[in-house]
């Protein structure tokens, strides 16, 4: 399991897929707020002039030398739902990012987010 201890080191690595292809630069982590656990990670992809960040679930990411690899192939990270670089997930797009990879979006019971930005 990986730990929200070690995420600011993550910052920059290669993000890499199930088959080893680079999706792009590690740019930050989302923590699911009901067990402060690191859930979700922002990749930049995208030509130097035109970046995007795409989100891509860490439960089956595993750290290694300079990479971080994700459980999920490359076309499907990268047709995931993006935000520019300087822009925040509005909290009513959160459930799309789940629905893309297929997992199940539960808000609090408050009705407040699941994902913070660490």
């Amino acid at each position: 399991m990986i730990h929200a201890a070690d995420v600011r080191e993550w910052r920059n690595r290669d993000v890499v897929d199930t088959e080893s292809y680079k999706i792009g630069v590690l740019e930050a982590v989302y923590v699911d707020t009901t067990t402060d656990e690191p859930a979700m990670a922002t990749v930049r992809t995208g030509l130097p002039t035109r970046h995007r960040l795409v989100f891509v679930p860490l439960e089956d990411a595993i750290v290694g030398p300079g990479y971080l690899r994700v459980g999920y192939v490359r076309t499907l990270v990268k047709q995931a739902p993006s935000l520019g670089t300087d822009d925040v997930l509005p909290a009513e797009q959160e459930e799309a990012v789940f629905k893309h990879y297929g997992l199940p979006y539960k808000p609090g019971a408050a009705g407040e987010r699941q994902l913070v930005r660490r």
